[in-house]
């Protein structure tokens, strides 16, 4: 048994965001590893994004929101991790209680709204401890502000020689109006205006776009054209959803904000299946939404992710769940004759 499962109850039992905190001190603290080797599985590795991970398992956005563990993140097995949603300005977020556990679910909700400490204190930590891994940064538009597009850029011009890659986050379902960028004309602009700063910086930093799993199928088709057009480098399927929470068991399911875990995995699964369908291998995917093991992270493989995150299953199942993963989803790619992960990318489609 780890030193973490004896303090675990007690963090179950605090209130979420509380719990959260410290949560972070015990990935910071020493004592929670038990040495710094941690087995290497060659079936697993990948190279994308000219980046070579050693695990596709990554931790998503919304943990680490203030880059305060990345560099202890490797540690524990995750081949790669992403800090924020980050902002121009600093913002407290949505009002308190803003997340709620749903343990019948094995689910989170959260209306949190961005919190977090702005990009220029960020910058500062990153620049006196440099991410020693792979890592990313999730940046988005301050909440009331009209100008999204321009909060963007602001964030892509602080963090891009920093950042293994960075995210455009337009899928929150808690900042007003974000998810009207899943429109045509806002997103072929937002795209364009992107890639014109990157040029403008000779910047090579891969950009990725987090999409809503609570889109139709004709703007899973649009959405796909314009990708391809634009050429992007990336994309994260999917962010939090909003719909169906009628069925969940707990008694938190009608809080109002987007739902992560494991009501959304087949969701998620099944709009990384169609961009798959419409984009092949052109833009690489990562699959966020229900990763809890070997088994689900490999289902999210077959469906056309070339890379997995995950955010809930560290709640539920602790600091070590990567390292769980790893070991499983080696185990199942050769138990089903796969000689690498390549190999499995899109095998449902």
């Amino acid at each position: 048994m780890n030193i973490y499962s004896y303090f675990r109850p007690l963090i179950a039992s605090l209130d979420p965001e509380l719990a959260h905190k410290l949560a972070l001190k015990f990935i910071n603290n020493n004592f929670l590893y038990k040495d710094n080797s941690l087995p290497e599985y060659e079936n697993i590795k990948i190279n994308i994004f000219n980046l070579n991970l050693l695990s596709p398992i990554g931790l998503a956005a919304g943990f680490d929101k203030n880059g305060e563990v990345y560099n202890s993140i490797s540690r524990l097995g995750f081949g790669f991790t992403e800090i924020g949603t980050v902002t121009p300005k600093p913002q407290f977020g949505n009002k308190r209680p803003r997340v709620f556990r749903l343990k019948d679910d094995s689910a989170i909700i959260n209306r949190l709204g961005f919190p977090n400490i702005g990009m220029d204190e960020i910058k500062k930590k990153i620049k006196k401890n440099r991410p020693m891994g792979v890592c990313g940064f999730n940046i988005g538009p301050n909440k009331g502000n009209t100008s999204k597009v321009d909060d963007y850029l602001k964030c892509f011009s602080c963090f891009h020689e920093h950042a293994s890659y960075i995210t455009i986050n337009i899928s929150s379902p808690n900042t007003p109006n974000l998810r009207s960028f899943h429109e045509a004309n806002k997103i072929e602009t937002l795209v364009s205006r992107i890639n014109q700063l990157k040029k403008s910086l000779n910047s090579n930093t891969p950009v990725l776009y987090k999409i809503s799993p609570d889109i139709s199928d004709s703007q899973i088709k649009i959405l796909s054209e314009i990708f391809l057009e634009k050429k992007i480098n990336g994309l994260i399927l999917t962010n939090t959803s909003v719909q169906n929470k009628k069925d969940l068991k707990d008694k938190n399911k009608y809080q109002e904000g987007g739902i992560s875990g494991k009501p959304i995995y087949d969701l998620s699964n099944q709009v990384i299946k169609k961009f798959y369908t419409q984009l092949g291998k052109k833009i690489p995917i990562i699959g966020a939404g229900g990763v809890e093991d070997g088994y689900t992270a490999l289902e999210k493989i077959k469906s056309g992710a070339s890379l997995c995150q995950l955010y809930t299953a560290m709640i539920y199942k602790g600091p070590f769940v990567a390292q769980n993963i790893n070991k499983e989803l080696s185990h199942l790619l050769s138990k089903e004759g796969f000689n690498s992960i390549q190999e499995a990318i899109g095998y449902y489609c």
